[in-house]
């Protein structure tokens, strides 16, 4: 009698911590969904209030590592989600710093990510961000990206690993929240140092500071709650466990709800902001995201938040982001948006051939890495 009376309070006790972690995940959502409603109406390019894989391109271009114009400027809105991850971390006694787990073939798999995100121009979030202003072009990559975290579970299913990782120093675990928060004393005292775009996507931006303290407060958010939507979509596929998709619900439910009250909801495929109809590509870039990140263990957003916390591995996977952004503008592997002519007529963007050199030769990589990492059959005698 006593023993199933424990048995009753411990399932109590797990359904109210489920709980508690649904209402996180959706709080955190909805912050996210208002704060790129606010970035958005204050300056930053048409759904693109957060968008991780162009805001480290404008970075990387602000640092000098490309030479396209119209994308270059310091986002504070990535010195904010590392530094509010990290603070977030330290506050609630979660930040460890570990490292070792295949840094090498992180970089590249992170490098590869971004060039597939950047062919279909946006990140995860990006692409939810973008469902809620109407862009369907988005449904075309969502469809990709669930293809892709198919593929990745399939390999995970198969045994892959990229290896246990290991305690390191506090100073290892810090790199990038030091970069950042160096960045962002540059930034402020030698602005001069960093280029900034006159024209373009690089030249729309929200104000640094509110940009920042936003990007502060979402970062905080997104480390508590541990948003991710790759985590999410391999979750309710292997698990059934669909807690971490209910965040970015309830971002695409707050996002669509702003656009249609502001009167910036835009239904269709032709012509949306920064975003091109190229469907084949939009298809096959996500299907390159979501491989990758499973294979990473997390999206673009949530390796940002995991180096903030101490993972060294997730940093490195960071550099080689920053590393493929550079790589994918200095050999124009990004994707171009639609447009009119001179005469009024819709060119229809996509990207160069370069482009689809890049994100088949990205898909053919990690073929090559989940193989080599899958256990090997012992022969037979």
């Amino acid at each position: 009698m006593s023993f199933s009376k424990n048995n009753e309070r411990e399932r109590t006790r797990s359904g109210e911590k489920m709980k508690k972690i649904h209402w996180g995940v959706v709080l955190a959502g909805v912050a996210v969904g208002l704060a790129a409603l606010i970035l958005t109406a204050m300056g930053n390019p048409a759904n693109m209030g957060f968008c991780i894989a162009c805001f480290l391109r404008d970075t990387a271009g602000a640092c000098g590592l490309h030479s396209a114009a119209k994308v270059q400027y310091v986002r504070p809105e990535i010195i904010g989600l590392v530094l509010g991850a990290f603070l977030m971390s330290v506050a609630g006694k979660e930040f460890k710093a570990r490292a070792g787990s295949s840094p090498a073939l992180r970089f590249v798999i992170g490098g590869f990510v971004v060039i597939g995100a950047l062919a279909f121009l946006g990140c995860p979030l990006r692409m939810v961000l973008r469902l809620g202003g109407g862009d369907l072009n988005a449904l075309v990559g969502l469809i990709g990206f669930f293809i892709g975290i198919l593929i990745g579970i399939a390999c995970l299913k198969r045994g892959f690993t990229l290896k246990r990782s290991y305690e390191v120093s506090v100073s290892e675990g810090s790199v990038l929240p030091t970069v950042m928060a160096a960045l962002l004393i540059l930034v402020l005292t030698v602005p001069a140092l960093f280029k900034a775009s006159e024209a373009g996507p690089g030249s729309m931006h929200a104000p640094f500071w509110i940009a920042l303290i936003v990007a502060l407060v979402v970062g905080a958010l997104a480390q508590k709650s541990r948003l991710c939507m790759v985590g999410g979509l391999r979750d309710a596929v292997m698990l059934g466990d669909f807690h971490l998709l209910y965040g970015f619900a309830a971002i695409f439910v707050v996002t669509l709800v702003g656009n249609l009250a502001m009167n910036k909801f835009n239904l269709g495929f032709t012509l949306q902001p920064i975003a091109h109809s190229a469907h084949v590509w939009n298809l096959l870039g996500m299907v390159l995201v979501g491989w990758g990140s499973v294979l990473l263990g997390g999206c673009p957003l949530r390796q940002l938040i995991l180096a903030a916390q101490g993972n060294g591995d997730s940093a490195v996977t960071v550099f080689g982001m920053i590393v493929g952004a550079a790589l994918a503008h200095n050999f124009g592997l990004a994707g171009n948006p639609d447009s009119r002519n001179e005469a009024g007529q819709l060119v229809v963007g996509g990207i160069s051939t370069a482009g689809k050199v890049a994100v088949i030769v990205g898909l053919v990589v990690l073929l090559v890495i989940a193989l080599w990492n899958m256990p090997k059959k012992e022969a037979t005698k």
